[in-house]
């Protein structure tokens, strides 16, 4: 029997799921949340760059098992853990004080990355549920609050690093404490529609295009053996990976083309906006035009920013650069909607939290490739050949977007 239900209270699941995302996406302030190991201890920018690296792969981990373990005790439990492990990576980065790299790898990359991992994907899966008719805007929407979380929070915790009453150990150990009471909280709040629960089946535009989404229900394993899949595994890491070099350095860029300090921080903030709106954007694109077009212009967008901020690099031009950052921080945003439309679009809602994390996983290559260009940069002691190897990259991701087919 099919139970009748306020379709105004999923809003509600939504609104708490971005408050949670925005919590966990300080794990993206790690420009900002390194400045003390930098500072006090010194330590060199491929260390730093070392333990993002390592925390994009737990992260990708976590998304995993929390995935698998979503499915045995629930998103309720399930996020339990996710906050223990965030509180706990934050609380000891900061009372260990953390001198050693090997020490941050453990409690920042394993421990706080992994966790937040868990909750990316249990918050994104459950409530993403709710919204069959709506997954571009309701994934846009999640990932609009994680990738906002470096702006809104980014100053908040530069303020406290500089405060004589707190220093970064204090402040590591209240941000570990406040980002596990939020994911607890919305824990109690969060759950998966009932099987009873009637919701809006999924409409097709007609500018969606000719195919068809959603014949039938993929297994992983199904998924896995689709050539689809992998085209579109290496398309978003390909213009992920763009984004991700982008952020690693934008500051430095910024400073490179003669903005000052103050202004290049701003810049960085400015992209964290534009990475937040381009989620939300990309996920009414995604609802409005379908998976073809959406992806073709976002990888367009990418080869556009790329371009335009290697343009500004020539030119010694902070103007330039201006837009380039904001074109980038736009076409970055497009990718981890894309990363939780795709799978729910192409391969169905049975088991979309388990494709859902796979799916993911290009960012494990993308900051590879990230590292890649960050040591071309330390090889050639300039930006203008990483960024001819990011467009490069971004070319070959729109040939591999011409390829995809629904399964």
């Amino acid at each position: 029997m099919t139970k009748s239900f306020n379709l105004n209270n999923r809003w509600f699941y939504l609104v708490a799921g971005v408050f949670a995302m925005l919590f966990s996406g300080v794990l993206y302030a790690w420009s900002i949340l390194k400045t003390p190991f930098m500072t006090e201890y010194k330590w060199d920018a491929s260390v730093l760059s070392l333990n993002f690296t390592l925390t994009m792969c737990f992260f990708c981990i976590g998304a995993f098992l929390g995935s698998l373990i979503c499915k045995k005790i629930g998103p309720r439990f399930t996020l339990l853990i996710s906050g223990a492990l965030v509180g706990l990576g934050f609380v000891l980065s900061g009372l260990l004080g953390i001198k050693t790299p090997y020490l941050l790898y453990i409690t920042y990359a394993v421990l706080a990355g992994m966790g937040i991992g868990i909750s990316y994907n249990v918050i994104v899966s459950t409530v993403c549920a709710w919204f069959p008719d709506k997954k571009g805007l309701s994934s846009g929407a999640l990932m609009m609050g994680f990738g906002v979380s470096t702006l809104l929070l980014g100053n908040v915790i530069n303020t406290l690093f500089e405060s004589s009453t707190f220093g970064w150990q204090k402040t590591y150990i209240v941000l570990g404490v406040t980002i596990a009471l939020v994911i607890v909280l919305v824990s109690f709040i969060l759950k998966l529609p009932g099987a009873d629960i009637e919701l809006p089946a999924p409409k097709m535009k007609k500018s969606a295009g000719k195919e068809i989404f959603e014949v039938r229900d993929y297994t992983t394993i199904e998924m896995l053996k689709s050539f689809t899949f992998w085209r579109a595994f290496l398309f978003l890491a390909f213009i992920t990976a763009v984004g991700n070099s982008v952020i690693s350095f934008a500051k430095d860029l910024a400073i490179s083309v003669n903005a000052s300090p103050d202004l290049a921080t701003t810049l960085v903030g400015v992209l964290s906006i534009c990475n937040g709106v381009g989620r939300i954007l990309t996920g009414a694109f995604f609802d409005a035009f379908g998976r073809r077009i959406t992806m073709v212009s976002a990888n367009i967008l990418t080869i556009v920013a790329a371009g335009v901020t290697l343009l500004a690099v020539l030119l010694n031009s902070l103007p330039v650069l201006i837009i380039g950052l904001c074109l980038c921080g736009l076409s970055y945003g497009s990718c981890p909607t894309i990363t939780s439309a795709f799978p729910a679009a192409f391969y169905g809602q049975k088991h979309f939290s388990v494709n859902y994390s796979i799916m993911s996983a290009n960012l494990m290559l993308a900051a590879l490739i990230a590292n890649l260009s960050n040591s071309i940069l330390g090889f050639s002691g300039g930006y203008v050949a990483p960024f001819i190897m990011l467009l490069a990259v971004a070319v070959c991701a729109l040939i591999l977007t011409f390829t995809i087919r629904k399964p």
